[in-house]
């Protein structure tokens, strides 16, 4: 008899290539996806443990259910993610109508998990970590699906062990595929009709240097930029300290990878990169930008900030500012130092005030919203190829999709158009996307 599952998926890409696997595997025991928690017989949360707020939205959530939980016993709930992987046993311990916690190695374990709890054994906890040959195994495996545009895992973990930063200690360390597993698995999905692909890691430029990588990440990216049918390529993340010669003039050679780059800065400040264990200074970040921009002048970059890192001074903070102006990024992801479990900065003195941390955070907004608006603003008039992924959310007859630099563009269109590159005329810029219009006379 068929049942079904709501699952609702927090933080990072690979959570979302994660949860996509969940959706496989539970197809797999004839369990079927519902809109709302009320209608689920199982209801899963894969998390993340990023940020302390991340987390405690978690726990918010897991007490929203408890409701649902008392009126009917049978209902599964279940955690994982890196908040499972993080707390594993504890979990169990915090929220006592739990049943199952599956770490972050452990999604391929998820309907033994189920059929334990179903058949009566009690509440269920995985968080075993693999590592080399065991941990390759893991990597999700796709049903075939309908899509325009996926993400394709190529490598996992990271060594990098940023002082701020707990995915070394719930994500693992650093473990590369074997490039024929992700040509092939490209091949499938461009064979089902995708026709972009983002290849994903915690540190993709770091690709091929361990595990069974057998080939350097610039390498990997021409090999899947060959493939007959994908149309575009895009990657993320990447590590300023191991941004090379090599990849930058992947901007110049590849046809097909778009003129975006997510470049993670997180402070202006060399005395702060070094407190957070980044690897390279201000300067050496400045001088890759450089570099990309003098190989792709078209080239956009995105970024990552933190504001209030323990011991960060008003002077450190007027730094990281400045950079905000010399590299104009055209977007920012910004967050508020969080204390994270396991992680070195844990113990390090943070004697500035909260509310003034607060400031901070929000003038940077506030300058960030001025550069990225002035940006986007560029586009108006503008005549842009555009990968058409879907109706879009404003529903009226409109379509959407995404130009080369990563940004949502809305537009009149029939539901045909899906799969296809268009022109789009850029007639507006709104603070999260574009509103165009199709330029019926021109095709990319």
């Amino acid at each position: 008899m068929s049942k079904s599952f709501y699952l609702e998926t927090f933080g990072c890409q690979m959570n979302v290539v994660d949860s996509e696997w969940i959706v496989n595997l539970l197809g797999q025991i004839d369990y079927h996806p519902v809109e709302t928690p009320q209608q689920a017989d199982l209801i899963l949360l894969n998390t993340c443990s990023v940020r302390d707020k991340a987390e405690r939205k978690v726990y918010g959530h897991l007490s929203h259910f408890k409701p649902l939980k008392d009126q009917r016993p049978d209902l599964i709930l279940a955690v994982g993610g890196c908040v499972a992987q993080q707390e594993g046993q504890q979990l169990l311990k915090k929220v006592p109508y739990l049943d199952i916690v599956f770490g972050t190695h452990n999604v391929h374990k998820l309907p033994e998990l189920i059929f334990a709890v179903e058949q009566g054994r009690g509440r269920q906890c995985e968080t075993t970590h693999y590592e080399g040959a065991k941990r390759l195994d893991q990597f999700p495996q796709r049903a075939d699906e309908n899509a325009i545009c996926r993400f394709v895992t190529v490598m996992q973990g990271c060594d990098n062990f940023c002082s701020y930063c707990v995915v070394p200690y719930v994500r693992g360390r650093e473990v590369s595929r074997a490039s024929g597993d992700i040509l092939d698995e490209v091949r499938s999905l461009v064979d089902q009709g995708v026709r972009e692909v983002t290849l994903l890691g915690q540190n993709v430029n770091s690709y091929g240097q361990k595990g069974s990588g057998d080939m350097s990440f610039p390498e990997l990216l021409q090999r899947v930029h060959d493939i007959d049918g994908l149309q575009r390529l895009r990657f993320t993340s990447s590590h300023p300290k191991d941004l090379s010669d090599d990849l930058i003039a992947c901007f110049t050679s590849l046809d097909k990878l778009c003129k975006h780059m997510h470049l993670a800065l997180q402070s202006g400040s060399n005395r702060v990169l070094e407190l957070m264990n980044r690897g390279y200074s201000r300067e050496q970040y400045l001088e890759r930008v450089t570099r990309l921009k003098q190989a792709c002048p078209e080239i956009r970059m995105t970024t990552d900030l933190i504001v209030g890192f323990p011991g960060e001074q008003q002077a450190d903070f007027e730094q990281t500012l400045d950079m905000l102006e010399q590299v104009r990024f055209a977007d920012a992801f910004s967050f508020l130092y969080s204390r994270r479990p396991q992680t070195k900065a844990l113990e390090m003195e943070d004697p500035v005030p909260a509310d003034e941390k607060q400031r901070w955070f929000e003038r940077m907004l506030k300058l960030q919203e001025t550069i990225s608006a002035e940006i986007w603003q560029q586009d108006c008039g503008t005549v842009q190829p555009v990968l058409v992924e879907g109706v879009s959310r404003h529903g009226q007859g409109q379509v959407f999709g995404r130009n080369q630099w990563n940004r949502i563009v809305n537009f009149d269109g029939p539901e045909s158009l899906i799969g296809q590159q268009v022109a789009v005329r850029i007639e507006d810029s709104l603070r999260n996307s574009h509103r165009g219009v199709l330029a019926e006379s021109l095709s990319f």
